[in-house]
């Protein structure tokens, strides 16, 4: 027992907990209550599956701090980013992938390692002895939530994150909508042409806008309160906010060209990503929703191309659990309260896929060090997955903590360069490679 990494949550964090340990030589028992217990938002019984988005946004390792995560997670043997990898899409300069053949392959590598074992079944409190990873992620059942709460007395730590709806690709109009990234960005035909284009003219975006304004929403329950990560909002939340809140986020009409009508701008555009290899599945980007399914397809069919759109999937939204890991985790991603106890992926604090598998990983190699004997120090600052876990274990204020995606401001500044937009490139460079030398360094000892 005392030898043996037990690990609650077979989803992006937990795999990749799973798979370091036991590269690392450690026996791991991985505990995944799907299929036996189900959750709304999960479609199958496989790890690591994607629920929310089909991206892990920008694989740019030099100019990006999301892209940097990647690379770390590469170097560092990630079977998150390796299979991400072999199983992208054309997505322009984002890490995309087709997520049913991601996660099948994930749960194969998992299935068949000869130091994990898979246990079925769902664990409803936190466990006293043995070491543990509870890496249970955003759908947190409620008694394991519950077991959480009364250790640590964090129960109104919540907030709501929306699914965004699927659209089969042969309902597309596609003599109104064409296919373009923006700005054409892409080295190759296929990159350049990776997402479906929807344009709108003011008074069709006005419209749809009232439209959405006065649609059918899903109601909270007594005592829950909407506190959403800003960068998951439902696209009624950011109507609410103004009128023209959309037209400059995921509906701005900048980088593209209309090839049906080259010499008219769009007012607005709604961009749709491929979800399969296949290419016959896109999703609307950026449209996550809490509308009733009636009013999501009333309103989206509003969208000028997907007039008789069939929808795979139609969006949702469900409660997030986090933590306030910077009063509850030590450095080390342990309960403070309770050291075998170590905590990985979205329930921390982190928001992404990207961050949440990068801190299973983190907690995988922590937590095999400690088994092994060896004494493993965390990342270090200057890496991207260290300044994550510092904000989300110390760095941020626990008064005010929310879920947080990696950024460059979490790094610490570089002496001698230009602030401001203009020094940006020269600076987000100087970041970069400052954190992979510290990476390639921590991983040299590690």
């Amino acid at each position: 027992m005392e030898n043996t990494l037990h690990i609650i949550g077979g989803g992006l964090a937990g795999s990749e907990a799973a798979f370091q340990a036991a590269e690392a030589g450690v026996q791991v028992v991985l505990h995944e209550m799907r299929p036996k217990v189900e959750t709304f938002a999960h479609q199958g019984g496989d790890f690591a599956e994607m629920v929310c988005s089909n991206s892990f946004r920008s694989d740019d390792h030099e100019q990006n701090a999301v892209g940097l995560l990647h690379w770390e997670m590469r170097e560092a043997n990630g079977l998150i980013m390796r299979m991400a990898t072999e199983h992208r899409l054309p997505a322009g300069g984002a890490l995309a992938v087709d997520r049913d053949a991601f996660s099948a392959s994930v749960s194969e590598v998992i299935r068949n390692h000869p130091n994990i074992r898979i246990e079925e079944g769902e664990i409803t409190e936190l466990p006293t002895e043995g070491n543990w990873i509870i890496a249970t992620g955003p759908l947190t059942s409620g008694a394991l939530g519950e077991s959480i709460a009364c250790e640590t007395g964090a129960d109104s730590l919540a907030f709501f994150d929306a699914i965004a709806p699927i659209v089969y690709f042969d309902s597309v109009n596609m003599d109104v909508a064409w296919m373009q990234s923006r700005y054409d960005k892409g080295e190759t035909e296929e990159e350049q042409k990776a997402y479906l284009n929807c344009p709108m003219t003011k008074d069709q975006y006005e419209a749809f806008i009232d439209a959405l304004l006065a649609a059918d929403k899903t109601e909270f329950h007594e005592g829950e309160t909407a506190k959403y990560f800003d960068g998951c909002l439902p696209i009624e939340v950011m109507a609410e906010r103004g009128r023209e809140t959309l037209r400059f986020g995921p509906m701005k009409p900048v980088g593209l060209t209309n090839e049906h009508d080259p010499e008219n701008k769009a007012y607005a555009v709604v961009q749709l990503r491929r979800d399969n290899t296949l290419g016959t599945l896109y999703n609307i980007v950026g449209f996550q929703t809490k509308m009733k399914y009636g009013a999501q397809q009333d309103v989206f069919r509003m969208i000028p191309g997907l007039e008789d759109a069939s929808f795979a999937r139609l969006g949702g939204i469900h409660r997030n659990t986090f933590l306030n890991s910077p009063t509850l985790l030590d450095d080390q991603m342990r309960l403070k309260s309770r050291p075998n106890l170590r905590f990985a992926g979205q329930i921390t604090g982190v928001e992404g896929y990207v961050e949440s598998a990068a801190m299973g990983l983190l907690a995988g190699r922590l937590a095999a060090a400690e088994i092994q004997g060896k004494t493993l120090e965390t990342p270090p600052l200057n890496s991207a997955m260290g300044a994550l876990i510092h904000h989300i274990t110390g760095g941020a204020d626990a008064k005010t903590f929310q879920p947080m995606n990696v950024n460059f401001g979490l790094f610490q500044p570089v002496d001698g360069l230009k602030g401001g937009r203009r020094g940006r490139k020269d600076r987000y460079k100087a970041y970069t490679d400052r954190a992979k030398a510290a990476w390639i360094d921590w991983l040299s000892q590690g």
